[in-house]
């Protein structure tokens, strides 16, 4: 049996970051972002089927930290920077398609997070914190680049697929980042928030402004759509 795998890995040979979703040429990105990248080139594996970890301990860390702020302690943005710093920018860089500019506009969150203080309620505040950046991403994208295009989005460099499988060759490797090109970008974006980020459907539904149900019906067709995909490239067994 075959499984697949979302993974973040770095192609040394080749000069491609590899992020689930898309393939990156290295060239594209400076110093700054190469180091963001390459933090994440051991590959990180999900299982779909897999009980997904507890949240409540990181929900209340998270809170913890940001009335740690409040209260006049810097220590607690240091700290909730350090952790979604790197994930928020490479999902920023899924709409941006530039790391720099990702990176960027991640500070610009945390800054208006930090410098509007708003009330954020018991167990949102990952979800209003992607919220924020989504905003942003989308109000930047449409500014830069006011008519959307559907050539772009088949090289996305984000991360929307999740899956469980180890994938053992580099060809199983450029399929599986092949078929996740193809996907519809909307069940890509659920599917990343759920799995990679490890996000409740609830949260999920915050963030993209869509109801539970609706990011229920957006996984089961996210995944009924990668194993159509993943089959006509001559991967039949894999388990989604």
């Amino acid at each position: 049996m075959i499984i697949i795998h979302a993974e973040v890995r770095y192609e040394r040979d080749q000069g491609l970051y590899l992020h689930s979703g898309g393939v990156l040429p290295l060239g594209r990105i400076g110093a700054a972002g190469q180091s963001v990248l390459r933090r994440g080139a051991d590959s990180l594996r999900i299982g779909i089927g897999s009980i997904r970890k507890k949240e409540v301990n990181a929900m209340t860390c998270d809170e913890a930290l940001y009335r740690q702020y409040l209260s006049g302690d810097d220590e607690g943005l240091n700290a909730l920077m350090k952790k979604y710093g790197d994930p928020m920018t490479l999902y920023i860089d899924g709409y941006l398609h530039d790391v720099h500019e990702s990176e960027e506009l991640m500070l610009d969150v945390f800054a208006y997070l930090f410098t509007k203080k708003p009330r954020i309620r018991d167990g949102g505040f990952k979800a209003y914190l992607y919220k924020a950046a989504r905003h942003m991403a989308l109000r930047h994208k449409s500014k830069r680049k006011p008519l959307f295009s559907l050539d772009a989005l088949t090289n996305e460099p984000d991360g929307r697929l999740l899956t469980e499988e180890v994938i053992r060759t580099e060809e199983r490797n450029r399929i599986l980042h092949f078929c996740m090109s193809e996907m519809n970008p909307d069940y890509r974006e659920v599917l990343y928030l759920t799995y990679f980020e490890d996000m409740s459907y609830a949260q999920a539904a915050e963030v993209t402004e869509k109801t539970v149900k609706q990011i229920t019906n957006m996984v089961y067709r996210g995944k009924k759509s990668l194993r159509r995909l993943l089959e006509r490239e001559g991967i039949t067994n894999a388990e989604l």
